[in-house]
């Protein structure tokens, strides 16, 4: 078996306490249904800023009532240090999400995007190195790879940050860093390559582009595509994400820690490939879309084309990707249908 089959064995026989922040949102409502499946304590924070109660709601009805009973949600803000601490007592380990994500948003909102991301994320580390905590797993991104042109991105080369959002995501690496040099407080940052799946929100200016085309076909509606269509992205499955977490919270190897790894497949989809992976898998569940997509100009902050490297983590944590993007859209279209029409 591999060592994430090994893992999610030992989970089931060996309960631990888990802290989700962001536990409301599309990546921690799926980190939440994937640890009480597997019997674990789950307490999680969020102040539905971009989460959502209908996510919470989806995940009780897709667990048992045993083990729902096993979770406690905190209404909280990471931005107040007094919630991080209630959250972080008693906590073994920590899988941080909570950030307000996307360029654009931070483009029309920088002050928001750095109290949340950067005094926010300050709060989270100080909490869990009081508590204690056995570890702590943040939500890195591949925005820090900025304006450097190499593909595919390797983890210790780095270029000039493109956006508000990409500072405030690599400040938090350095601040991870430094807590480990001042504090021995290791912890573990996953740099997350376009991750996408089911509780992805398809709505509002900022909405991943996966779910934001799902919806418009399964509606009969335009999609549109920011540029030519020849941008590209490495899209992970959120499956892929979960492994990747859950991996990297229970590592006991200590060369592991104090690290930040790619989390991806290592693959380039362009936007126009993309396209037609979704327009594909909604006609095997019954949908035809027949309209061509509506080209428009670039969207400013956004890097050209993005692949990772994912070498480091699959040596070290022993990560193996079990979706790529066909199967990844194919997996989630049924979700898509049911939930975005």
């Amino acid at each position: 078996m591999s060592r994430y089959e090994t893992l999610l064995e030992t989970l089931k026989t060996s309960p631990k306490t888990w802290l989700i922040t962001g536990v409301a949102g599309f990546i921690g409502s799926n980190l939440l249904e994937t640890l009480l499946g597997l019997n674990q304590v789950v307490v999680g924070l969020d102040n539905f800023a971009t989460g959502h109660q209908r996510n919470l709601d989806e995940v009780k009805g897709a667990v048992t009532a045993q083990q729902w009973a096993r979770f406690s949600f905190i209404d909280g803000d990471i931005k107040v240090l007094d919630d991080c601490q209630r959250a972080c007592g008693g906590v073994d380990y920590v899988l941080h999400q909570a950030a307000l994500g996307s360029v654009p948003r931070s483009l029309n909102d920088p002050i928001a995007t750095n109290a949340t991301n950067i005094d926010g994320f300050l709060n989270m580390l100080v909490a869990a190195r009081d508590a204690q905590v056995k570890s702590f797993t943040y939500a890195a991104s591949s925005s820090t790879y900025g304006d450097h042109p190499g593909l595919p991105k390797v983890e210790d080369i780095i270029g000039k940050p493109l956006s508000p959002y990409a500072v405030t995501k690599y400040v938090n690496e350095l601040y991870a860093d430094v807590f480990a040099k001042c504090y021995g407080f290791d912890t573990i940052g996953l740099r997350y390559f376009n991750v996408f799946g089911k509780r992805q929100d398809p709505e509002g200016a900022y909405a991943a582009v996966i779910p934001k085309w799902a919806a418009s076909m399964i509606n009969n509606e335009e999609v549109f595509i920011n540029g030519d269509g020849q941008t590209s992205r490495d899209f992970c499955f959120i499956e892929n994400t979960v492994q990747a977490n859950l991996l990297a919270a229970t590592t006991t190897d200590l060369t592991s820690r104090n690290q930040v790894y790619n989390v991806a497949v290592s693959g380039r989809t362009d936007l126009n490939m993309l396209f037609t992976s979704l327009r594909d898998a909604l006609a095997k569940n019954g949908i035809n879309y027949d309209k061509p997509p509506v080209y428009r100009d670039f969207r400013a902050g956004d890097v050209r084309h993005s692949q990772a490297d994912i070498s480091k983590i699959k040596n070290q944590l022993q990560y193996e990707p079990h979706f790529n993007i066909v199967e990844g859209v194919e997996k989630a279209m049924p979700w898509y249908v049911q939930f975005l029409s």
